[in-house]
């Protein structure tokens, strides 16, 4: 048998007590199945503190790893737990969920291991033995074929690219003790609570952002009955943002979130290829513009030439009556 394959599982803690992991660390654990038949490995799944272990148990993995509270809040701590995981089961891949957690640990858990990286997969071909990452660059433009060719290797997924793992059978539990903090590591100074979303916008089914064709703030509240009439979430261009009209939470684009929803839909978004780069790979896009040259339709499944403050509120009462 092969080395095994580790899945960080990053979880929420529940209003009423317990924990619940999260879609992004389900399809973690699905990448690694679909790798596992194909190596003849083992799915070792590690959560960070005992909060998710019974969650995690019953995921889809054949072992847990409980690694130790690490003594301080933030990437750092967690970072050398997951790293003592992988090195307690002899891990020859860790693979992290499309989070914002999650991105920070691929980087500093392959920096702890001295790992080779391959960020974003939306592929992972396994084939003689050889495991190769398909990943997109050059924002979004060609797509690059990373070949693991030594362990440990540390890969970062693309959001709603894999599909979740089916629940398993409880899983044997085991902790894992996580070393102490360096005289090196930082210290947290301050932390800020998050603007509170029912569902992170990497994870939602269904996107709905809006650009400058929005002409102003004041215009977002029909973004955001699309939205809630479609049951999907707001984003914005980065131009929106960096005008103040939304939050950075909703920032669609290379410089903000990557997302891969069933269905996209940009309104009043010209389709810059920084914006491009974060939504192309959404199984569906649906493009509303003025402007019938703008380079949104090029990658458009569904486009219509209009002024999206006309356009809005009629697709928003078609929407309803529909449903």
């Amino acid at each position: 048998m092969s080395a095994p394959i580790l899945v960080f599982l990053e979880h929420v803690v529940l209003e009423h007590g317990g924990a619940a992991l999260r879609k992004p660390a389900l399809e973690g654990l699905g990448a690694a199945r679909a790798m596992a038949s194909q190596l003849g490995a083992k799915v070792i799944g590690v959560v960070v503190g005992g909060a998710a272990a019974a969650a995690a148990a019953t995921a889809g993995a054949d072992e847990i790893l409980v690694a130790s509270d690490p003594g301080a809040p933030g990437s750092m701590g967690a970072a050398r737990a997951v790293a003592a995981a992988a090195r307690e089961c002899g891990a020859a891949f860790v693979i992290f969920p499309a989070t914002a957690r999650g991105r920070d640990l691929l980087a500093l858990v392959a920096g702890h291991l001295a790992a080779g990286v391959a960020a974003d997969a939306v592929k992972i071909d396994v084939a003689g033995g050889e495991v190769r990452v398909t990943r997109p660059v050059y924002a979004g433009k060609a797509l690059q074929v990373v070949v693991a060719r030594r362990a440990p290797f540390a890969i970062g997924l693309r959001p709603n690219a894999f599909a979740p793992a089916a629940p398993g059978a409880a899983a044997p539990v085991r902790e894992v003790a996580t070393p102490a903090a360096s005289s090196a590591e930082p210290t947290l100074v301050e932390t800020r609570a998050p603007e509170v979303r029912r569902v992170d916008l990497t994870e939602a089914a269904i996107v709905v952002s809006g650009g400058r064709g929005m002409k102003g703030p004041e215009n977002f509240h029909l973004v955001e009955s699309l939205a809630a009439a479609l049951g999907g979430v707001v984003g914005a261009s980065r131009a929106v943002v960096d005008a103040g009209w939304r939050p950075h939470g909703e920032q669609v684009g290379q410089t903000g979130k990557t997302v891969s929803p069933k269905l996209y839909v940009a309104c009043g978004i010209s389709g810059a290829i920084q914006h491009l780069a974060g939504m192309s790979s959404s199984k569906c896009i649906v493009a509303i513009n003025r402007d019938r040259e703008a380079p949104i339709f090029k990658v458009a499944d569904f486009g219509i030439v209009g002024d999206c403050l006309e356009v809005l509120p009629a697709l928003t009462a078609a929407v309803q009556a529909a449903k």
